[in-house]
Parts: C-alpha cells; structure tokens; sequence
C-alpha cells in the first residue's frame, strides 16, 4: 500500500512502540559494489558476474516491486538511499528499530566460491553504510546457504558484530532445509545466538511451485506459501530440532494462515504412519510451535473479518509473530491499518514490538 497524508508516525507512537521485521536494503551500483568485492574478485564480476537458477521476474509495470513513491529523488533505486528510506520509513512512522533483509540472489549463486565472496561484500556494505551510520537498523547476515562450510565461515567471521541479528535465506532452496546438508551452517549460527531468516523469493532449480512453471506473475507471487509450507515440513520432520535444540527460524513474508491446517496435517500423519527413519521425540506441531517466528506481511485478510481472530486462536504462536512492513515493495503494510482487526492491547503491543524485541535481543 501508499502511506497517504491522513496515516501519520504519531499514530502508531501513542499506541505502541513498533519495530519493523522486514526492511529491503538495496545495493545503489556496481561501483559501490566493487568498493567491498574482495579484489580478487573483480575481474570474475566485470566478465562474467552471476549465475543463479532461472526464477519468476517482477512485472514491468512494478520495477523492483516498489511503492511508487520509495524511487528517492537521489536516482538510486528503491530502498539503496539510507536518508531516504530513514525519512520515508524509520522517522515517519517512528520505528523503535528495523531489520534489514537484503535481497538480490547474493547467496543463492551457483558459483559457490563466487557467492561467498558476494555475500562478504554485502555483509561489510551493510556495516559500513547502513549499521553504523543509523543505530535503529539492524541487518541479517548473508551467507552462500548451499554450502554449509563456506556458510559457516561467514557466520564466523561475522556472526559476533551486534549489528547482525539473524542469518538470511530464502525460501525456495535446492534441498528442503531440514536437510543435513545445512545443519552445520544452522550448528555455527547457535553459537553466535543467530536465528535462522527463511524469506520469500529464490529459485532453487525446481519448477516454482508444487505442480511446475506458472503462467502469470500473480501465481508465483501469491503461490510462494507452497515453498513455505515445504520447508515447515522438513523442519518438523528431520529430526533437526532434536539434533539442534536452539534451532530458531523465522518465516519472513510468508504469511500465516495456512500454518494451522499444515500443522494439523503433520501431527495426523506422523501420529499414523510415522515419518521413517528419524523417530521424533514430539509432534510436529510442538516443533513448530517452540521453533518457529512468523512475520505479519502479507497480513491475512480474511473477508470475514471475525475469522482473523480465529485464525490467531488456531495458530496458538501469538507470542512468536511479529510485526512488518515489507518496504519499500508494492504491497507495504503500514502500521497503522496493518491488522483487519482492532487487536487488544496486549497482543497488538507484543506483534508490533515485544516478541521482535524478545526474540532479536533489541534493548
């Protein structure tokens, strides 16, 4: 959505404190780029740059799915102008903090070496441009997610800065993430109190959704939920929470309404049949439910208004979603007519700002 004139930062500073979960930072231009590209790197990135699997472009007629009001009058594109974005977003609707997630496909390069270097680059861009320059920003580090070595070795190196407070992938990976090939990343991002950000996007190598390759931006746009509900499932039934009980994981940009049936689903089946190899010592529900964060956008906006509350009371995880705006893409969600219902006092103040707070460390 727009911000319109009548929706104003003091709005939301009378009701609640507010923390935004989902902030896109963007890298302004190659010549930046190049600033923190590891030298050795830089003939590499002139002449043949980056490989990634084939994935669904936004619409001409949404460029970088932005607002159309987030291009800053610098030139730079949406969301890669820190003054702007600290006017648009951070001052205007007075956020106590914000939590950058940096998209472009850093981690997912199939040059795997290459994406270490990438992500290294825009880890150190993100300290020195953003972290340090606006004390409300907090960031999640990327890392080459598909190789757990180099992944952890990024987490090494940067995983202690206070500024970082989750590690980053996205939701369409090659294997499902409950796999054991990322459970030496998940291992090193413990040890530095690091949960585990799951957000929309990615390619992966497979068809991007469950039955092949759509037609339309919309049903890739509005299907992603199909990767989301992949990777609950692995979770819950790989044993990985078991192995790595500080395991923590936060959906980011998923949505939240079909968790409940999912979760319903998972406790029949393994109830039934079991899930082979790995015997759970709890029902995926359980898992789910002391492992996982949800963030609010795209907010679930059913038409019938008292089924929102419904939903909240079947989801059972109030104390673990958490509030975002999703800016500065097309469907920003603003804090003030985020939600499709008036919340009560105490649960509203605990999405917009406690459990972030809680879950992130954010004093």
């Amino acid at each position: 959505m727009t911000v319109t004139s009548a929706e104003t930062k003091t709005q939301v500073r009378e009701q609640h404190a507010a923390i935004d979960c989902d902030i896109h930072n963007a890298m302004p231009n190659d010549v930046t780029f190049r600033k923190y590209l590891p030298t050795e790197w830089h003939a590499h990135h002139q002449s043949n740059g980056r490989r990634g699997h084939v994935g669904s472009g936004y619409p001409r007629a949404v460029p970088h799915a932005a607002r159309v009001d987030s291009w800053p009058p610098s030139r730079l594109p949406p969301g890669g102008d820190l003054g702007f974005m600290r006017e648009q977003l951070l001052d205007y609707w007075g956020f106590d903090y914000g939590i950058l997630n940096c998209l472009g496909g850093a981690g997912g390069d199939l040059n795997l070496p290459y994406a270490a270097a990438l992500c290294r680059a825009m880890n150190d861009w993100q300290v020195s441009e953003w972290l340090e320059p606006e004390p409300r920003l907090r960031a999640s580090l990327l890392v080459p997610y598909e190789d757990a070595d180099l992944a952890a070795a990024e987490i090494a190196r940067m995983g202690d800065h206070p500024g970082f407070v989750q590690v980053l992938l996205v939701c369409r990976t090659r294997e499902p993430l409950g796999h054991w090939k990322y459970w030496k990343m998940y291992e090193a991002a413990v040890r530095h109190n690091l949960p585990i950000g799951i957000h929309f996007g990615g390619a992966g190598g497979g068809p991007i959704t469950g039955a092949g390759w759509p037609t339309h931006y919309m049903e890739d746009h509005a299907g992603m939920s199909q990767a989301f509900q992949a990777q609950v499932a692995s979770y819950a039934l790989s044993g990985v929470f078991d192995a790595i009980p500080e395991l923590k994981v936060v959906l980011i940009e998923g949505g939240f309404a079909w968790l409940p049936p999912l979760m319903w689903r998972l406790d029949h089946h393994w109830q039934h049949i079991g899930n082979g190899a790995v015997p759970l010592k709890r029902l995926p529900s359980e898992y789910i439910r002391d492992h996982m964060w949800l963030t609010t956008q795209p907010m679930e906006e059913p038409a019938q208004k008292a089924h929102f509350a419904q939903l909240l009371d079947q989801l059972q995880m109030n104390d673990r979603l958490m509030f975002a705006t999703d800016y500065p893409h097309w469907d920003f969600d603003a804090p003030t007519t985020a939600f499709p219902v008036e919340l009560d006092s105490d649960l509203k103040r605990a999405i917009m700002a406690d459990n972030a707070r809680n879950l992130y460390s954010l004093l």
